[in-house]
């Protein structure tokens, strides 16, 4: 089965994280959290879910894993001005490794500049920068761009979210 690495800080959105991280597991998948500090605690925007990090951005190779999964909520923003998390996404989309963003996820990927000529969705707010990173965006429950990306707008998305991004992973 698959490796997903998960970079996750707090204020991410709480479902866009636990239910398609649940969903990946049951399928058989390993989810590691990535962050600045393993072991530290963080903690959903809406207070209902804390995520325990399980490895630290310096400690990461991104070729030890399969996939990239990016939550929605605040937590794209916070670690994009981090170059080690731009890099670390940068390799999924530049090796055509399957990525999975919800939400406000994309912001990452546009702050990594890899999505140039390809289709997605993403929360209302942040759709002009979709549009400027050179999207074709649409608004709708799941966006799948070729064999790869895999894109959702909000929590009412999930389980198309999980569906198309579990069939990537087969």
């Amino acid at each position: 089965m698959s490796k997903i690495a998960c970079v996750i800080t707090s204020m991410f959105e709480d479902v866009e994280y636990t239910q398609p991280a649940d969903a990946f597991s049951k399928e058989g998948h390993e989810v590691t959290t990535i962050e600045w500090d393993a072991g530290k605690e963080v903690t959903g925007k809406q207070g209902e879910a804390t995520v325990l990090i399980d490895a630290s951005i310096n400690d990461v190779d991104p070729e030890d894993f399969d996939a990239l999964f990016i939550p929605g909520g605040f937590s794209p923003d916070q670690l994009r001005v981090d170059e080690k998390f731009v890099k670390f996404a940068k390799h999924f989309m530049d090796n055509k490794k399957p990525v999975f963003a919800i939400c406000h996820g994309p912001q990452l990927l546009i702050t990594a500049k890899t999505l140039e000529g390809r289709k997605a969705t993403c929360y209302k707010s942040i759709a002009v920068d979709l549009e400027y990173a050179g999207v074709t965006y649409k608004d709708e429950e799941v966006v799948v761009c070729g064999n790869q990306l895999v894109t959702s707008r909000q929590p009412d998305d999930i389980p198309a979210f999980n569906r198309e991004a579990n069939k990537l992973l087969k």
